[in-house]
C-alpha cells in the first residue's frame, strides 16, 4: 500500500480530500522492479551490485523517479528471480510507451496528480467505482463540477475552476468498460440547487444507456449493505497482479496495490455489487428521483 499525499483538491470522484498523485508511477514505475521482487520471493545479488550502479539509483528506478530501459528491466526480472513471462512482458510494454497523452497540455496548470489520474484511467483495462456521498466525477455534469470545485478551500479563481471543469470533461471522453455502484445519498445530496440536481440524474440516465458503462444503484431501504466505508476506485491494470485500487484517506489518496488487498477489494465490490439493484431497476429509480425534483 502506498500513501500519496498532496494538496486537498478534488480529483477523483468528487469532493475528494486528497488526490492520485503518483499514480502512475504505481503504475508504470514503481511497480517494476519493487514488485518483481516483492511479488516473486527473496532477491537474487543486491540489484545494485549486479548493475554496477549505487544502490541509490536502484532506489530511484524502484521509486519511479527515474526511467528504466527494457533492457535494465529484464535484467532486473532475472535478478529477481521473476519468471511469469506474461507480467515481465507487460512491464515492458508499460515501461517503454512513451505516448504523449491528451492530459498533457495541462502540465504546468494542473497540479501533477490530475495528469497522474488521466494516465491511470486512460490505460485501465476497465475500471470499477463505488460511491457513497457523491456522483462519481466521470459521471458529472458541467454544473455539478463547478459546483464541487467552487467549494474547494482555499478557494479557487474562476480561470482555475474552469480549468480543472474542462479537464474532467477530458476525462469523460473514455471508453474503457465503466461499473458504478452509487448508494441514493448521492444521488440525493445536492451540491448546487434543484435545476443542477435535476440535470444530474438525466445526465446519469442518459450515461447508463451507453455500452461501456453500467450504473447500479443502492437504496436506503435496501437490506445487507454494510459496506459504507467502501467508497473505491478499482482500476484494471493489463494483468490482474498489476490492478490498482485507490481510496481516500483525510491526508490524502491512498493507492492500494499487493495483491492480497487487491483480492479483498474485489470481494468487497462484488458484496457491494450483490447488494446493489440491477441496471434496469437503477434506472427506473434513478428515473423516479428525477421526477421528484
Amino acid at each position: 500500500m502506498r500513501d500519496r499525499t498532496g494538496p486537498v483538491e478534488p480529483v477523483i470522484e468528487a469532493v475528494e480530500v486528497g488526490t492520485a498523485g503518483d499514480a502512475l508511477a504505481d503504475v508504470v514505475g514503481d511497480r517494476e522492479p519493487s514488485h518483481l521482487q516483492d511479488r516473486q520471493g527473496p532477491l537474487g545479488p543486491p540489484a545494485g551490485q549486479a548493475f554496477g550502479v549505487p544502490a541509490t539509483q536502484i532506489n530511484q528506478i524502484e521509486s519511479a523517479l527515474t526511467g528504466v530501459s527494457e533492457k535494465r528491466l529484464r535484467r532486473l526480472a532475472s535478478n529477481y528471480a521473476c519468471t511469469d513471462k506474461d507480467f515481465i512482458e507487460a512491464l515492458v510494454t508499460m515501461a517503454t510507451d512513451r505516448t504523449r497523452g491528451w492530459w498533457e497540455k495541462y502540465r504546468g496548470l494542473l497540479p501533477t496528480p490530475f495528469l497522474d489520474l488521466s494516465e491511470l484511467e486512460h490505460h485501465a483495462r476497465f475500471l470499477r467505482h463505488v460511491a457513497i456521498l457523491y456522483v462519481p466525477g466521470l459521471l458529472q455534469t458541467e454544473d455539478y463540477s463547478r459546483a464541487v470545485f467552487s467549494s474547494r478551500l482555499p478557494e479557487l479563481t474562476s480561470d482555475e475552476v474552469e480549468l480543472r471543469i474542462q479537464h474532467r470533461k477530458a476525462r469523460q471522453e473514455f471508453t474503457t468498460l465503466y461499473e458504478a455502484v452509487i448508494h441514493e445519498a448521492a444521488l440525493r445530496i445536492r451540491v448546487s440547487d434543484r435545476a443542477a440536481a435535476r440535470a444530474q440524474l438525466t445526465r446519469l440516465l442518459e450515461l447508463s444507456e451507453a455500452d461501456h458503462i453500467t450504473v447500479r444503484v443502492i437504496p436506503f431501504d435496501l437490506d445487507g449493505f454494510a459496506t459504507a466505508s467502501s467508497t473505491m476506485t478499482y482500476v484494471g491494470g493489463p494483468l490482474p497482479k498489476l490492478d490498482t485500487v485507490v481510496r481516500d484517506a483525510p491526508h490524502g489518496s491512498v493507492l492500494i496495490d499487493p495483491e492480497a488487498q487487491l483480492n479483498v477489494y474485489r470481494t468487497r465490490f462484488r458484496k457491494v455489487e450483490a447488494v446493489s439493484l440491477k441496471p434496469e431497476p437503477s434506472r427506473g429509480f434513478i428515473h423516479k428521483l428525477a421526477k421528484e425534483l
